[in-house]
């Protein structure tokens, strides 16, 4: 007998069942999304990925995420896209039937910080050209340009932690 996130005999789906007490798990859950959605992210699509990566398998059907979180599946649809676009969570078919699975991508924070330098690289880009628009002698053009400066710094260290983070990767596993 197979269980989800929930922890309730018979529901098809995750494995977080497995002996884990449910009220922790959907404690660590709700807590999770919280800090997350105060960083920035949707509510929603906080709590279904936090779900997820609650989930032993990572993954998890549209009815799993509705019954564990208690939402409906418009709600859960509304995360799964946004999740989905960006690139944090993918989708699947079960063998044998048409129901989707949800499934978080492997090394999903290294992909998410690697997918952040191209964004500082582009915010730089663009913080540059707005310096030199506004012109470097003004303050709103000093402004935009050491802001240029701290993303460049912020691009060089993060490549170098990415790195460091993949050798450390290659020596514990």
């Amino acid at each position: 007998m197979t269980t989800s996130g929930t922890g309730e005999p018979g529901e098809t789906g995750g494995s977080a069942g497995g002996g884990r007490d449910a009220d922790a798990v959907s404690r660590f859950v709700e807590r999770f999304a919280a800090e997350m959605t105060e960083a920035g992210m949707q509510r929603m699509a906080s709590r279904v990925f936090a779900a997820l990566l609650a989930d032993d398998d990572a993954s998890m059907t549209s009815a799993d995420l509705g019954r564990q979180l208690q939402i409906s599946p418009a709600a859960v649809s509304g995360a799964i896209n946004y999740l989905s676009q960006v690139s944090m969570v993918g989708r699947e078919r079960d063998p044998g039937s048409r129901r989707d699975r949800y499934r978080l991508h492997n090394e999903i924070w290294y992909s998410a910080f690697a997918n952040r330098d191209q964004v500082l690289t582009r915010w730089e880009r663009t913080l540059r050209d707005g310096a030199r628009s506004l012109g470097e002698d003004t303050r709103a053009g000093a402004r935009l340009a050491e802001t240029a400066e701290f993303f460049a710094f912020m691009q060089t260290e993060l490549v170098g932690v990415l790195e460091r983070w993949r050798e450390s990767r290659k020596t514990s596993g």
